[in-house]
């Protein structure tokens, strides 16, 4: 049990579970970027990602596909090119959060 600004904050173990899981899986500046652009839009295609990140495809891909195998994001062929959009729409929250972190960073 936490006390932070006067409120209790209860957290099952399963939750626990599960934020340390999603956690891992984005803790990375390239994987909290794709989260971000892909949060003011329904889809990016790969391509466009690696022009918005400004890295190469085999790099892009990677974070995508690690991100897609954990449930975070889904894919869709389209023809030669996959987009990808939010599978956890609620991840916006979490950078929503780190915007407002005032940490000693």
């Amino acid at each position: 049990m936490f006390i932070y600004l006067n409120m209790e904050i209860k957290l099952s173990p399963e939750k626990l579970e599960k934020a340390a899981f999603i956690l891992k899986t984005v803790a990375h500046p390239i994987r909290l970027k794709v989260i971000e652009l892909l949060s003011g839009t329904t889809k990016m295609s790969v391509n466009e990602l690696c022009v918005a990140l400004d890295c190469e495809q085999s790099l892009v891909s990677h974070h995508l596909n690690n991100m897609r195998l954990k449930g975070l994001l889904s894919a869709e062929k389209q023809g030669v090119q996959v987009f990808y959009s939010l599978k956890e729409k609620e991840l916006v929250g979490l950078l929503e959060c780190i915007e407002k972190c005032n940490c000693n960073m």
